[in-house]
């Protein structure tokens, strides 16, 4: 089992930064493949990046260039630093947790999530 908790989310101006973490309980973090997604209002929610254990990282090409994913296995958590922002990357944040050394693109094949942080990129 393993529990996730998001912060750093919060309001920004276009072309500013966040970075969001996510810290995990359990003492297997390092063994899972990690992940965030985001879910704007009335749309699907989406891969935004993830990583594996041993670090190897996978984007979106929407993101790709201005976020970048990252992990701290001795302290349980994961980072995701967000530069030059968009209004449309205002969204609901997520990170997830998969019980495998792969990563994937696809949110039903994450077994664990957090309750979300909201970021809110203004014009």
């Amino acid at each position: 089992q393993v529990q996730l908790v998001e912060s750093g989310g919060g309001l920004v101006q276009a072309g500013g930064s966040l970075r969001l973490s996510c810290a995990a309980s359990g003492r297997t973090f390092s063994r899972y493949a990690m992940g965030w997604f985001r879910q704007a209002p009335g749309k699907e929610r989406e891969f935004v990046a993830a990583i594996t254990w041993i670090s190897n990282t996978l984007y979106a090409d929407s993101v790709k260039g201005r976020f970048t994913i990252s992990r701290d296995n001795a302290k349980n958590t994961l980072f995701l630093q967000m530069n030059s922002l968009k209004p449309e990357d205002t969204a609901v944040y997520y990170c997830a947790a998969r019980s495998s050394v792969e990563v994937t693109t696809s949110p039903p094949l994450y077994d664990y999530w957090g309750q979300g942080t909201q970021v809110t990129v203004s014009s």
